[in-house]
């Protein structure tokens, strides 16, 4: 018996899973091209270099991008820090591999001598392709989401830097700056990198943080922005609101976390009821076993 197909067929298979799971796993946004796009325009930036996924995945996106069932998310794409190129070219990748698929595993039952219709691996291979081609933009939902939501965790905290370098007599734009620079993660990287685009291009402090919320949908800058377009005066008033945006901020954020926790402990219900009808299954199968043969 000829091996070949059978590994070929595997080998196909567990590609397809491996780049699967790779598209679920969350991770973290790209802080390089985020810094390049929060370039002040003044500024003389050279392009970035694209690589050769990015170039093809261009090249289908200009083919393709006419079709009304492919939608690009271009803000969720510029908060994770992916290229629309790269996004297009595993969308693609992704539906060539499940219509592909079900052919190359019916080469088995060939093999065996098993006729099967030609149209069962087509129609199974569109459906396969169908799922697989969406299953990019889940994904990407997903990680966008998590990303906004460790985005709100690491504004609290800037939050109360905030407040505390106006308590201490800060101003304003200088308050948000020193406070950004305290944090080391990418959340405060967008704040500095806005920051200090604003300082370059003379514009308030308040407007970039704006811009920012605008860009890539976080609307929990769009209060940090409101209390402190109104802090060029009365300091101790802006404390206040601040310590309590951030106690608001965060009881919303524990409430978030509180629901999810609850969601994952009823989807545990039904796995847990099956395993414990299975162990009393097991248990009382001997009993009835000996019971039917007496």
């Amino acid at each position: 018996m000829n091996l070949l197909p059978v590994v070929a067929t595997g080998g196909t298979v567990g590609a397809g899973v491996a780049l699967l799971i790779r598209e679920l796993l969350p991770p973290q946004p790209a802080l390089g091209p985020a810094l390049k796009r929060s370039a002040p325009a003044t500024l003389t930036v050279p392009e970035p270099e694209l690589d050769r996924e990015e170039v093809w995945g261009r090249w289908l996106l200009a083919r393709l991008e006419r079709l009304p069932s492919v939608r690009v998310p271009t803000t969720n794409l510029a908060l994770l820090g992916q290229g629309p190129g790269q996004f297009m070219l595993k969308k693609t990748a992704l539906a060539a591999l499940g219509l592909f698929c079900p052919v190359i595993a019916t080469i088995p039952w060939i093999i065996a001598g098993v006729g099967l219709p030609f149209y069962v691996p087509a129609a199974v291979g569109l459906i396969v392709a169908a799922l697989l081609f969406i299953t990019p933009d889940l994904a990407v939902r997903d990680q966008a989401r998590r990303a906004r939501e460790e985005f709100a965790h690491a504004l609290s905290a800037y939050l109360d830097l905030v407040a505390l370098k106006r308590a201490a007599d800060a101003g304003p734009a200088e308050a948000l700056e020193k406070a950004a620079e305290v944090g080391q993660g990418w959340p405060f990287l967008y704040l500095q990198s806005a920051l200090r685009r604003a300082r370059l291009e003379k514009i308030p402090p308040y407007q970039a943080l704006t811009e920012l919320s605008a860009q890539y949908e976080l609307p929990v800058l769009d209060d940090v922005a409101d209390i402190m377009r109104g802090s060029a005066t009365d300091g101790a008033a802006v404390y206040k609101a601040l310590r309590a945006r951030t106690a608001a901020l965060n009881a919303e954020l524990l409430a978030d976390q509180a629901a999810e926790a609850n969601a994952a402990s009823e989807k545990m219900t039904a796995p847990g009821a099956l395993l414990a009808v299975l162990v009393m299954l097991l248990m009382a199968f001997p009993a009835v076993i000996r019971m039917l043969t007496v």
